[in-house]
């Protein structure tokens, strides 16, 4: 398959996902969701690297970092994605994410001492001018339903959408590892998975929330589209474009899935941006395109 369809394939699955999930809300707690999406997503990856005649076992050495990445970005990163979108439109919060562009660098410079180059930190500045703007009335709003009393759930979800793209990043520097103990990236994002689906049941259980299966169709459709498309087909399609072309290429899909996403939002979810959140949406799809304007393989992430 060629890079541009491969490229195609993921900014399309990913672009939709983020609404796919708002079909995954409502009588399942998220967290279980989560474990669901995971648990099987993982099980058909197993079952793949079988077909193919690769050996499942691996050294702990292997494992620990595994164990680590599925717990960052297959466990709190998708948690908190979860949980954000039952308080904001799912477009925004696929906005949010293409700032991982900027949380990449910074965290590869304090764990790994690669450097920061100046258009980073320019494209960064534009970045939260834009989020500003993306949510400034939002926000205020929000201000004000607490000041009244209310329970200010936007804001909420916005700490939410925030640290699931954080930790996503650590994911994306922990994956670093991962291919320095293993180069078998389909049967590494099994364990991930695996190893975050355990992770998150044991908080299930730990906080007490039930296991329950939902009855209605959408939520099993949106369940399968995100465990065989989100998670396994268009993983595999941006990995396989990081061998064929380098990752600071193949990150330009986080520049083109939050523009999806929200046109997906203002058709699906009926959100009616206004000015200020055109503005702040261009701000930021724009700051994320001039930070990748340069070949430095600091600007490497991934998405949802």
């Amino acid at each position: 398959m060629s890079s541009p369809l491969l490229f195609l394939i993921a900014c399309l699955i990913w672009g939709s996902t983020f609404f796919a999930i708002t079909l995954q809300l409502g009588d399942v707690p998220p967290a279980v969701s989560v474990v669901y999406r995971f648990a099987l997503s993982a099980a058909v990856l197993f079952a793949w690297c079988l077909a193919r005649g690769d050996r499942l076992r691996m050294p702990w050495r292997v494992q620990r970092w595994m164990l680590l990445q599925g717990c960052a970005t297959f466990g709190i990163s998708y948690i908190c994605t979860y949980t954000s979108e039952q308080y904001l439109v799912s477009g925004l919060v696929a906005v949010l994410f293409a700032l991982m562009v900027f949380w990449n660098p910074i965290l590869n410079r304090i764990f790994l001492g690669a450097p920061l180059g100046w258009r980073t930190w320019s494209a960064g500045a534009v970045a939260i001018a834009g989020v500003s703007l993306l949510f400034y009335q939002s926000i205020g709003e929000a201000w004000a339903e607490i000041r009244s009393g209310g329970n200010g759930h936007f804001l909420l979800g916005l700490v939410l959408a925030l640290t699931a793209t954080i930790a996503s990043s650590v994911g994306n520097v922990v994956v670093i590892k991962v291919r320095e103990q293993s180069p078998n990236v389909l049967l590494t994002m099994a364990w991930s998975m695996m190893w975050g689906s355990l992770l998150v049941a044991l908080w299930v259980l730990a906080s007490g929330q039930s296991f329950r299966l939902p009855h209605g169709l959408p939520y099993w459709g949106g369940l399968l589209y995100l465990s065989l498309f989100g998670s396994v087909i268009a993983f595999a399609a941006y990995f396989t474009l990081i061998h064929r072309i380098g990752s600071h290429k193949a990150v330009y899909i986080g520049v083109v899935t939050p523009v999806i996403s929200v046109l997906l939002s203002i058709q699906l979810e009926h959100y009616r941006p206004g000015l200020l959140e055109w503005l702040g949406m261009i701000l930021c799809i724009s700051s994320v395109a001039w930070a990748l304007k340069t070949d430095s393989p600091t600007s490497s992430t991934s998405t949802d």
